[in-house]
């Protein structure tokens, strides 16, 4: 009979075997797998150095960029909009540093601004409740002899502000420069009734007009209703102006933003556009973009984003040549070499 201890010495012995097996595969195995994990790690760590170095040198890049932009942006601007009157129309969450650096760009291109027209998010409200009260406002302030055209409550209300803060300078229409009291009682009951914000009680008549869009679309569909609005506003600026551009950041001029839409929907032919302006370059190219309209009355679009056809207008334009030269010539100043502005002061 097989005594209970030998059943237990047996059963040790397994394990003892079992576990002197593991402990001699664990050791054999060690070292290529350790081996194999070293030399990842240190591959990985290779790449991770190589990314940040590139990195440092994308960064140093831009910032030289940044700097060569700066030191050209006075240069490239040098009188290129001197003697022009330009007003800026701000839409609810416009990103203060395109207002910023697009103000600055048209102070070195020698552009006077008219002021500042701050759009209240009413404005865009699509309820009906306050669709119908910007539509009894407007036509409250309507003056007499004026006829709207026919759309909805905003694009007849933008028809409106365009006319009392824009002009084409033609006849029979106001001077640029010029302040009537009836485009001051336009803009004071906008702003009254909580549509609108100035910077200017009384603002005098712009020829250009610069739009500046949220620095966030309110939605990623195109055919969301305070986009439709803007846009409808911007082409209400530009029938009224000389030239109008609507502005905006490289985030904010995606799909569902007034820039998208102008371009996807086939209005890039009637209003320009800058996806960059929160950038120097962009900034520069929007008083370049109002030139060219002046020049050649041709709406572009540039920038980066979806839609642009060019980053800068080809050739740049430099302030020799005059934008209200007519078709196939060039005037020039020869006493300052300024553009000749005579049908825009």
């Amino acid at each position: 009979m097989i005594d209970f201890r030998y059943h237990l010495v047996s059963i040790i012995a397994v394990f003892l075997a079992l576990a002197v097996g593991v402990v001699l595969g664990s050791a054999a195995l060690n070292g290529p797998i350790t081996a194999e994990l070293r030399k990842s790690v240190t591959a990985l760590r290779h790449e991770e150095n190589n990314q940040n170095s590139q990195n440092r040198a994308l960064k140093n890049q831009i910032s030289s960029d940044q700097q060569f932009e700066q030191a050209a942006e006075p240069v490239l601007l040098d009188r290129l909009l001197a003697g022009q009157r330009v007003v800026l129309v701000t839409a609810p969450g416009a990103p203060s540093v395109v207002t910023t650096g697009v103000t600055q760009a048209l102070t070195e291109a020698g552009a006077k601004l008219t002021g500042q027209v701050n759009v209240q998010s009413t404005f865009f409200d699509p309820s009906s409740s306050t669709r119908a009260a910007l539509g009894l406002l407007t036509q409250k302030l309507t003056p007499t002899g004026v006829i709207l055209q026919t759309g909805t409550a905003q694009a007849q209300a933008a028809q409106l502000i365009a006319s009392a803060i824009l002009t084409q300078a033609g006849i029979g229409q106001p001077a640029s420069g010029s302040q009537d009291s009836a485009g001051t009682a336009i803009l004071n009951g906008f702003v009254t009734g909580g549509f609108l914000s100035v910077s200017e009680p009384a603002m005098v008549h712009a020829t250009l007009a610069v739009v500046i869009i949220p620095a966030s679309p309110p939605a990623t569909n195109d055919s969301n209703a305070p986009t439709q609005a803007l846009v409808a506003l911007s082409q209400q600026l530009r029938a009224a102006a000389q030239g109008t551009v609507v502005v905006g950041s490289v985030n904010g001029s995606g799909p569902g933003s007034a820039i998208h839409l102008i371009r996807s929907a086939g209005q890039a032919d009637s209003l320009s556009t800058v996806d960059n302006a929160d950038t120097i370059s962009g900034q520069v190219v929007v008083a370049q973009a109002l030139y060219e309209l002046l020049a050649k009355a041709k709406p572009a679009s540039y920038g980066t984003g979806s839609g642009a056809s060019a980053v800068v207008p080809t050739p740049m334009p430099t302030a020799s040549a005059s934008p209200s030269a007519s078709a196939g010539s060039v005037v020039t100043d020869p006493r300052s070499a300024r553009p000749s502005a005579s049908s825009h002061q």
